[in-house]
């Protein structure tokens, strides 16, 4: 219901190459689509589930998921941001997992080009971590991905989420 408004993360441990963080504007994702594909995506709803994702991850690594329950939500496609007002796309492929509304195939196929469209290199900056290195990002605006690029060298830290608001 209410999404992290930030996250913070110090690394204190990184390998001399690799593991860098790509940052995605969703500002940017939203500002690149047509004129009528943004009229029709503003009012939109979406479902979001971490289940699916954490299931499969607490699996392959072994985790117990019996009696495991993950919160949903229901959040717009395009959310405007609190402080800023400018829109930003509110899609990712980990969590959203249909527009409420639409007929599956139809919402599949929007979702497949939402999450194609976010991943491109033109809305995204590269952070090259440093030992003690902080980043600070707005989860309301942004996505993250962290490349794992890296074994078998180690990266480790602190990550802190900052309670958020319910998007709008």
């Amino acid at each position: 219901e209410t999404p992290p408004m930030g996250s913070i993360l110090w690394l204190y441990e990184v390998p001399e190459t690799g593991g860098d963080t790509l940052f995605s504007s969703m500002y940017a994702a939203y500002d690149a689509l047509s004129d009528p594909m943004k009229l029709f995506l503003d009012n939109l709803t979406a479902h979001h589930d971490g289940g699916p994702y954490y299931r499969s991850v607490n699996t392959r690594i072994g985790r117990n998921e019996e009696g495991r329950t993950y919160p949903t939500a229901e959040h717009p496609v395009i959310r405007t941001h609190p402080l800023s007002g400018k829109k930003a796309l509110y899609v990712n492929s980990m969590f959203t997992q249909s527009i409420i509304g639409l007929p599956k195939a139809e919402s599949d196929t929007i979702l497949e080009f939402l999450f194609a469209h976010v991943q491109d290199p033109a809305f995204q900056c590269r952070f090259k971590w440093k030992k003690n290195s902080i980043a600070f990002w707005d989860n309301r605006c942004t996505q993250h991905y962290a490349v794992w690029d890296y074994f078998p060298k180690i990266r480790s830290g602190y990550r802190v989420t900052v309670i958020g608001d319910r998007p709008r």
